[in-house]
């Protein structure tokens, strides 16, 4: 399972007078990164890493080429990020993870694959779409097996939203489509009606429905794993009018 990047949830109080912050929707925590992960991070930044600052991103410069671009937030080590460059060399995809050791195995996979159509930032989802991401820009944004947060007390740190949803809708071209997944049921039930009241979009599987799972969203070892012990996986899928 992997932990995604910040959520636009109600402020939380800060410790300074007359300021808030936002509830985080992942804890940060970076682990240990293996040697080759290290090195390949160090190796690939300089081409594929990007930075929070500098402006808005110039995609078709970005990636020398006009092309379709996809977002995948919180990507955790990498695999379905990968496989989907690898699987689709006609679009283009940028990642994002707050996870340092994520960020190193996919470069690890990117230079172990010869992939060239990624680009990378290990940084916050809301500040990456804020500054980097222009808007109507984007053909799909992915978030697959998010924390899910089950304890009730939580809840409140879910990434999906409303005020995340109408955020993201901003960045979505016209048609741009909205993917999530999710292994816990009550966090599905959360996302479907989060997403069917969102006045923005439209569910690609009709009203209150799940969507199977496309071919082009790899099955992991996670999920595989999770099958054999019986549990259910649903896939969401959001159109922008």
């Amino acid at each position: 399972m992997t932990e995604i990047a910040d959520s636009t949830q109600q402020p939380e109080s800060s410790d300074q007078p007359g300021l808030v912050r936002r509830i985080k929707s992942f804890v940060l925590r970076q682990g240990r990164m293996s040697k080759g992960q290290q090195a390949a991070l160090e190796r690939l930044w300089p081409q594929y890493g990007l930075e929070i600052d500098g402006g808005l991103l110039d995609l078709q410069q970005l990636f020398g080429r006009d092309a379709p671009t996809y977002v995948e937030i919180g990507f955790g080590m990498g695999t379905s990020l990968a496989q989907m460059a690898a699987d689709n060399p006609d679009r283009n995809y940028i990642g994002i993870e707050v996870h340092r050791p994520g960020v190193g195995a996919l470069c690890k996979l990117i230079e172990e694959q010869g992939l060239s159509n990624i680009r990378i930032f290990n940084h916050d989802a809301i500040e990456v779409l804020e500054k980097r991401i222009p808007l109507n820009s984007l053909a799909g944004v992915y978030l697959f097996f998010p924390d899910p947060w089950h304890k009730a007390r939580h809840k409140k740190r879910r990434i999906v939203q409303a005020e995340f949803a109408a955020k993201l809708a901003q960045h979505l071209k016209s048609g741009g489509e909205f993917h999530m997944a999710t292994d816990w049921e009550d966090y599905a039930l959360h996302m479907m009606e989060v997403m069917s009241a969102a006045p923005d979009y439209t569910n690609a599987a009709g009203a209150e429905q799940y969507m199977p799972r496309p071919d082009y969203r790899p099955l992991t070892k996670f999920e595989q794993r999770g099958h054999r012990l019986g549990h259910g996986v649903w896939d969401l899928i959001f159109k922008k009018k």
